[in-house]
């Protein structure tokens, strides 16, 4: 009679599992390499049929790496939907550093301690830790691109990212930590942190991020995207490439026009005025700040911008 608590647990094939766990199921190296299943890493595998996501790359990143292995870096930005460009390779950090090795598509890293959230059985960096381990491979810009969108979608508080950055002494807290003095709440999408950043490093002063805009009576009639009340000037970013449909056509007109009528004025922004043209932004805002009277605004913009926004021919 044998004790069922010493059985090898039944392997799910549509999990990442490794090879070792392959052939203790029963399922030979010819199985293997056969249409049933698929190879995601070296000695990794999944059924054929299912679709990988974020945290089933990330369980197949730290699988062969033991207990003390965590999906960090990039891959806890994917689990975490967080907005970064694409990067390549699976970040798996480990406690141990014995476990530390290098593998195909897989970047190992070792620390001492680390700040660990579990998602559906997962060991994942915590959102704030995220944020430090990402500062390590994302430039400036992009970092607060993933502050605002951690702090919008309640994953830490401003505060809490604050407190964790200036606390940390792991690889990247330094630029973490001039990353998070840019990070705001309430932004709604990463091209308005992209824009506010290009505003802020030309050395203008930083426009308030969608301000609630009253009638008087206490009832909200609009919200702008970044602002300077104090001269009604709005700074606005539209993402179409195209009108939809002419009744929010129609709608963006009329809105723009009460703007018109209340004394605030309106720059629009779209994508190629902050990839492709974003000195030509920069002097839009910088003429119309001046005629306003925008206290602080300096007579010539920082070049502190370039750096960021090189543009394009």
């Amino acid at each position: 009679m044998h004790d069922v608590a010493d059985e090898e647990p039944q392997l799910d094939p549509t999990r990442p599992f490794s090879r070792r766990q392959a052939l203790r199921a029963g399922i030979t190296d010819g199985d293997l390499r056969s249409r049933s299943y698929r190879k995601i890493h070296t000695g990794i595998y999944v059924a054929a049929s299912t679709l990988l996501g974020p945290l089933d790359h990330a369980r197949a990143a730290i699988l062969p790496f033991g207990e003390s292995a965590i999906a960090t870096h990039a891959t806890a930005a994917r689990v975490w939907a967080l907005p970064i460009p694409p990067l390549p390779d699976e970040h798996v950090t480990v406690l141990d550093k014995k476990a530390r090795r290098n593998r195909s598509g897989v970047r190992c890293h070792y620390a001492r301690r680390h700040h660990v959230s579990t998602v559906e059985g997962v060991p994942v960096s915590s959102p704030e830790q995220t944020f430090v381990d990402l500062a390590t491979l994302l430039p400036l810009v992009e970092l607060v691109v993933v502050g605002d969108h951690l702090v919008r979608r309640g994953l830490a508080t401003l505060t809490r990212l604050r407190e964790f950055t200036t606390a940390s002494t792991q690889p990247g807290a330094t630029a973490a930590r001039a990353a998070v003095h840019f990070v705001r709440a309430r932004v709604d999408s990463p091209m308005e942190s992209r824009l506010r950043m290009l505003i802020v490093l030309a050395g203008l002063p930083e426009p308030r991020v969608n301000l609630l805009v009253g009638d008087g009576d206490g009832v909200v009639k609009r919200k702008y995207d970044l602002c300077w009340p104090e001269i009604r000037l709005i700074v606005e970013y539209d993402g179409r490439h195209h009108v939809e449909r002419v009744e929010q056509w129609e709608s963006d007109v009329a809105r723009r026009e009460a703007i018109d009528d209340s004394g605030w004025r309106i720059i629009v922004v779209l994508a190629a005025g902050v990839y492709n043209t974003p000195g030509e932004t920069l002097d839009r805002i910088h003429r119309l700040a001046l005629a306003r009277r925008l206290p602080g605004v300096p007579k010539r913009l920082a070049d502190g911008w370039r750096a960021h926004f090189p543009g394009r021919p």
